[in-house]
């Protein structure tokens, strides 16, 4: 076998047509076959020896391996029970194979809620987007993430207010997160080749959420952010309709007649917090 830490694509051939194994469709799958490319992600990860790293869609091992170079601890969560025994073969003794469903799995019960994790992963383009906003949302014990997604997707995440990437994903992420893209990712180094092109995405969770919960919690501006993306050509004045008032704009300091993608975090926590208020004084009069 080539060097166990690093598979080029001669070896995940191999691997592939040894467990008698196709890249699924259906699943999202392109393995990364170049040492240089997963050797590149597992020093942007920055971890090493008594670091914790959590890998989703670990694949045939590619970066798992790479990710174990550096001495972390390393949980490999991987979807396929096809490749849980090929990953088995592979990985030493520092890396924790799970065969899970990173969707639905309970984070709580695999991961210390003492313990800060790192999570690298080549995402499924299919499923990036939601699980990115699932581990923010619900899994404050991974407080940073280097992911490869399309490029797309990576944009999306990083945008900033008034540029044309920026989405109601961008905005929800804001809340917990800070966002950079920190490389291009070539689509020559997968099996199979993908049809878009990728990169690679750095997101470090705030130490407090950027909108005080007690100003507004989460769930209230999540749906202002939702409701006036849904209609991201209208004026927040018609996105929003009767969620808020004239009157509500005023006092939160927005134009009606702005558009979503150029309120940033702090003007939806405003809005949401001014209609909290409100609420509040209704209900105690």
């Amino acid at each position: 076998m080539a060097d166990r830490y690093r598979l080029g694509r001669a070896e995940l051939r191999r691997l592939l047509d040894e467990h008698g194994i196709s890249p699924s469709r259906a699943l999202g799958q392109n393995f990364v076959a170049d040492p240089n490319t997963v050797e590149r992600i597992a020093r942007l990860a920055g971890v090493g020896i008594g670091d914790h790293v959590i890998e989703i869609g670990a694949g045939l091992g590619s970066l798992t391996l790479a990710l174990a170079a550096t001495r972390a601890d390393v949980i490999a969560v991987e979807v396929d029970r096809y490749l849980i025994p090929v990953l088995e073969s592979l990985v030493p003794a520092n890396v924790t194979v799970v065969h899970a469903d990173a969707l639905i799995l309970d984070f709580s019960e695999l991961l210390d809620a003492q313990t800060h994790y790192t999570l690298v992963a080549n995402l499924p383009y299919n499923v990036a987007t939601p699980l990115v906003m699932t581990l923010l949302e619900h899994v404050p014990m991974i407080t940073r993430m280097i992911v490869m997604v399309q490029r797309e997707v990576a944009e999306r995440l990083a945008a900033v207010p008034g540029s044309r990437a920026f989405a109601g994903v961008t905005a929800r992420r804001s809340y917990f997160a800070q966002a950079k893209i920190v490389g291009q990712v070539s689509a020559e180094v997968f099996i199979p080749k993908p049809r878009v092109a990728s990169s690679l995405i750095e997101i470090v969770r705030l130490n407090e959420p950027a909108v005080d919960p007690e100003v507004a919690p989460y769930e209230d501006i999540a749906a202002l952010i939702r409701a006036g993306f849904s209609s991201r050509r209208k004026m927040l004045r018609s996105a929003l309709g009767a969620m808020v008032s004239e009157g509500d704009f005023a006092a939160a300091g927005i134009s009606p007649t702005a558009r979503a993608e150029t309120i940033d975090i702090a003007g939806w926590g405003k809005l949401a917090g001014w209609k909290r208020s409100q609420s509040n004084a209704q209900t105690r009069n």
